[in-house]
This record gives structure tokens, C-alpha cells and sequence, in this order.
């Protein structure tokens, strides 16, 4: 049965409301990440060069996607696909809300703390290679983490769906760092012109993303009002929505502490331009009951808004100088894979650093795990 006006309107706006949350207080940890020279985490910084790369990359991961849905069976790619979501959805979800577990846990509380340590070789040509620290904080999170891992994977509730589909979204926009703003338009830019593609272009978008069952999409029932929770009438936003816009908007939001004038102005233009741009995407499939290409509104609506209040201001020029990177990172290794989502301890990140300035050792990649 079509869903009420009202679960329409709910729907979409709990929607906006997920998109959101992940991009304001990551954007937010990410200038307390950067400025933090005993951050746990290691930002990954964006070039031009990977910039241009990405959609190349994404586009053949995407169609490969396609091709595995139509030539294998789509339930034992997505019970494989489920194992994997299950353990990052668990380390991104104790990442994403440990600082706020900080705060409830008491002074007194026996915090011990433990380390996992994995080397190759012996002797002078002993090599790190996963140097993790953790404390019994840390452990809470996890398991409290893992209760929503599980419950994922029993029943694939949209709910446990979307908060692992959050917690990505939230690292994301934190880890991930464009280097500048020239950076940042050639990464939406790109990324534009292949959202548009593969869903105007194609029916390859919308295929895999119905197909694929993983927190790579946030979901919110139609028909909640008429079923409850178990209502299965959704609409969805993929996280690349959310967390491409997201890493462009925290770059801004880095430009306006560099200016130190104590003003957020291009974060509050950029942050209003992506509300803009999602209602008019929202608005759009509504009249044409028909998938949209996000990016196809959110892209000129956040760099569109930005450029003509620094065209007013006349800080067009320092806009585009700005070096996040070099500025705040100026050692920041360039991003060569994806990130972890789950954060790096901080013995990791003096071993990334030790291993940058002694070139006869061989650099240790973490991981894959977006």
C-alpha cells in the first residue's frame, strides 16, 4: 500500500536529520583531530591526484559490484559482505562514540590499559607491523559496540543498519582531510559528473544499491507509522552523500579557524548550501518518482554558495591558498588506500612517523577498510 503523506514527510526528514548529525560533529572532531599532536587518529589527506583518481576507481568498483550481483548468487555475496560490514561497523560505531562513553564512565573507574603487538622479522630487521594500544575503556565500547553488530547480523534492522551507517559516515568526514580547496572541486567535481552517470545513464546505481545488503546507505521507513519498526517501505541515502559533501565542508570549516576572525561563516554557508541541496533532491524524486542523482544538487549547491560569499568578501585568493595540510599536518602522509574507520592508536601513529623519516625501511599500509 503507498505510504501516508506523513510517513512521506517523516521518511524524508529523518533523512536530512541522519545526514546531517555525521557531517556537523565530524566536521567538528576533525579540527580537534588535526590540531591534537597526541591525537589517536591519523588523518588521511587528499591531493589532487588522488582526487582526479577516485571516480575511476569508484566507477570500476561499482561496476564490478553489478557484475557480481548478476552473475553470483546475491545471497552469498551479501552474507560475505555482512561478515565484513560487521566487524568495521563495530570498531567504526567504538570509535565513533567513545569520547562520549568518557564522560559517564567515573573517576575511580580501574582503566587498565593493554597493547597488541605484531612484528616480522628479528633482530635490527625487526618491523612492526600492528602496534595497537587500548584501554579498558575501550574494551566497554567495543562490547557495547558488538551488541549492535549482533543484533545487525540476526536481523538486519534498519535501525542497527543505520546506526553503523552513521558511524562511517562520522569517521569519514573526521579521517579524511582535503589537502585544499582546488582539491575539493576537482573531487566533487568528478564525483558529479559520475553520479550522474551511473544513475540518469545507467540503471547500475540504483541496482547495486537496492542489491546490496551492507550499512553503506542510510534507511528510513515510508510506512513507519502504519507497521512500526517493523515497516519495510524505504527511502534511502547513500553514505558517499554524505561523507563526500561532508570532508569538503569540514575543509571549510578549517579555512575559517585559519582566517582567525572567530566567524564560521564558510562553514555555516557550506553547512545551509548542503541542506539546501539535499531538500532540493528530496523534493525532486518526490515530483518524478524517480532515484536522483544526489550530487547532481549537492555539488553546486556546496561550492556554488561558498565561492560567491568569498567573491563578496573578497577572499577568493585565500580561499583557494589555503593548505589544510600544511598548515595544521604538515607531515600528514598523502592518502595511498582507504582509510580505517575504526582510528589508529597513538604508538601507531609515531610508528607511521618513524617510518617516514627512515626511508630504508619499508612503509607498512593498515588495512583496507572502506
Amino acid at each position: 500500500p503507498p505510504a501516508t503523506p506523513e510517513g512521506v514527510a517523516l521518511a524524508y526528514g529523518s533523512l536530512v536529520l541522519m545526514a546531517l548529525l555525521p557531517i556537523f560533529f565530524g566536521a567538528l572532531r576533525s579540527v580537534s583531530c588535526a590540531k591534537s599532536k597526541n591525537s589517536s587518529e591519523m588523518p588521511e589527506t587528499i591531493t589532487s591526484r588522488d582526487a582526479a583518481r577516485f571516480p575511476i576507481v569508484a566507477s570500476c568498483t561499482l561496476l564490478g559490484l553489478y557484475l557480481f550481483f548478476k552473475i553470483f548468487s546475491q545471497e552469498y555475496i551479501n552474507l560475505l559482505l555482512s561478515m565484513y560490514f560487521f566487524v568495521l561497523g563495530i570498531l567504526a560505531l567504538s570509535h565513533t562514540i567513545s569520547p562520549m562513553m568518557n564522560r559517564f564512565f567515573p573517576a575511580n573507574f580501574p582503566n587498565k590499559q593493554y597493547q597488541l603487538l605484531f612484528t616480522q622479522g628479528s633482530g635490527e630487521s625487526k618491523e612492526e607491523i600492528v602496534n595497537y594500544e587500548f584501554d579498558t575503556k575501550d574494551l566497554v565500547c567495543l562490547a557495547l559496540s558488538s551488541i549492535v553488530g549482533v543484533w545487525y547480523l540476526l536481523r538486519k534492522h534498519w535501525i542497527a543498519n543505520n546506526l553503523f551507517g552513521l558511524a562511517f559516515s562520522l569517521n569519514g568526514v573526521e579521517l579524511l582531510h582535503l589537502n585544499n580547496v582546488s582539491t575539493g572541486c576537482i573531487l566533487l567535481g568528478g564525483l558529479f559528473i559520475y553520479d550522474v552517470f551511473w544513475v540518469f545513464g545507467t540503471n547500475v546505481m540504483v541496482t547495486v544499491a537496492k542489491s546490496f545488503e551492507a550499512p553503506i546507505k542510510l534507511v528510513f521507513p515510508q510506512d513507519l507509522l502504519e507497521k512500526g519498526l517493523e515497516a519495510d517501505n524505504f527511502a534511502m541515502l547513500g553514505l558517499g552523500d554524505i561523507v563526500i559533501p561532508g570532508i569538503f565542508i569540514a575543509l571549510l570549516l578549517r579555512f575559517d579557524i585559519s582566517l582567525k576572525k572567530n566567524t564560521h561563516t564558510y562553514f555555516y554557508t557550506s553547512f545551509v548550501a548542503y541542506i539546501f541541496g539535499l531538500g532540493l533532491t528530496i523534493f525532486i524524486m518526490h515530483i518524478f518518482k524517480h532515484a536522483q542523482p544526489a550530487l547532481l544538487y549537492l555539488v553546486p549547491a556546496c561550492i556554488g554558495f561558498p565561492l560567491l560569499v568569498a567573491l563578496a568578501k573578497g577572499e577568493v585568493t585565500e580561499m583557494f591558498s589555503y593548505e589544510s595540510s600544511a598548515e595544521i599536518l604538515p607531515h600528514t602522509p598523502r592518502l595511498t588506500h582507504f582509510p580505517t574507520v575504526s582510528g589508529s592508536p597513538a604508538s601507531l601513529a609515531d610508528s607511521m612517523q618513524q617510518k617516514l623519516s627512515c626511508p630504508r625501511r619499508r612503509r607498512q599500509q593498515s588495512p583496507s577498510a572502506m
